[in-house]
């Protein structure tokens, strides 16, 4: 059945092994987050078979309780990096060994539901160096300190480290100085509770262009990477890792309509089901094909076909159009597409794409 994902196992153990690898270089301990192909249970299979895997992590407690069991029997532990929502607390604590935490108050919650289930839930206190996003404002250095102090008091709940996210919102590219400033409250946080923080999480996949450089702050020794894995990019400048695939998962969809036709629409424009003015050029004739793949599905601007020869034109909820003048599609044959990470986000959530694996 198309539309389908093409999954090629080997290729995501490639990049798996080549983050593995930069991880260790980083002294940094790994944790894959599974969020963009919804916690795929082939995908997930094969990553907890590498040791080198610490961590699987998930935005959805949904996803993270699909393999709590099994990541347990691996050895791997278990992350909610959303901040939990007071209506899951019990959840959280069921499934999730640590959870990524900026509210006290949720955080009492977390306390309460692990002392009902005996259990000792970890918390990593995420910390906002500017992104503004999640995290209490490194600048209200008093105000985390003071949390700090009432985490450390909890019977229930493990205060493991602090951690922080850059790029998702912000855009703000991490560097040693704003990774630096994390390191620096982690040395504060230590000496002032007598404590030790098991981790300090230095950000996302647009973190990992700074080993290289042997640039990641000493003291930061955990990585939370998902599309460096799933898509072989580092998110601070777009650029790919090296010795990785950015085809380990490919979109195949059906042409259900080729017929030549004029590049321009005919008659007065106003907006497209999506309230937008769509903007075309044109080319004369061309020869337009329709695939069965839509913006239910996915996102068209985030598509590149493997053909270069072949353009996206646009696409309505249901229909993705190319121009294929040149080319020797029919109706009834397939085309392949890359994706960037929101196209495949939408592409694993949708119920109408099937996946096959390789």
């Amino acid at each position: 059945m198309y539309p389908q994902l093409l999954i090629d196992l080997g290729k995501l153990n490639k990049n798996l092994n080549v983050l593995a690898a930069l991880a260790k270089t980083g002294d940094c301990s790994l944790m894959i987050v599974t969020k963009s192909f919804c916690a795929d249970r082939r995908i997930v299979a094969e990553i907890l078979k590498n040791d080198a895997v610490e961590y699987l992590a998930d935005s959805r407690i949904q996803n993270i309780a699909s393999y709590t069991d099994q990541a347990h029997i691996a050895g791997k532990e278990t992350v909610l990096l959303r901040l939990p929502m007071a209506s899951e607390a019990e959840e959280v604590v069921r499934f999730a060994d640590l959870s990524l935490n900026s509210e006290i108050e949720t955080i009492r919650l977390l306390d309460q539901a692990a002392a009902k289930q005996n259990k000792t839930h970890k918390i990593l206190l995420m910390v906002d160096l500017g992104d503004l996003r999640e995290g209490m404002f490194y600048q209200n250095e008093e105000a985390i300190l003071a949390v700090c102090d009432e985490i450390l008091k909890m019977r229930h709940i493990r205060f493991f480290g602090i951690g922080t996210n850059l790029t998702c919102y912000g855009a703000i590219i991490p560097k040693e100085d704003n990774l630096g400033q994390l390191a620096r409250l982690a040395e504060r946080i230590q000496s002032r509770f007598s404590t030790t923080l098991a981790m300090i999480s230095g950000g996302n996949s647009s973190s990992v262009y700074l080993i290289p450089k042997k640039q990641l702050p000493a003291g930061i020794n955990n990585l939370r990477l998902g599309e460096a894995f799933i898509l072989g990019n580092e998110t601070a400048y777009s650029q790919r890792i090296p010795e990785t695939c950015n085809d380990g998962i490919l979109l195949r969809a059906q042409i259900i309509e080729s017929k030549d036709k004029p590049s321009l629409p005919i008659g007065e424009v106003g907006v497209d089901a999506f309230g937008e003015v769509p903007h075309y050029e044109d080319k004369g004739i061309i020869t337009r094909a329709i695939l069965a793949v839509g913006k239910q599905d996915t996102n068209p601007d985030g598509l590149t076909p493997m053909d270069p020869g072949v353009e996206i034109l646009g696409g309505s909820s249901d229909h993705l159009l190319v121009n294929t003048t040149g080319s020797a599609y029919h109706l009834g044959d397939t085309m392949d597409f890359r994706m960037d990470y929101g196209a495949l986000l939408k592409l694993f959530t949708s119920p109408y794409v099937t996946r096959t694996y390789r």
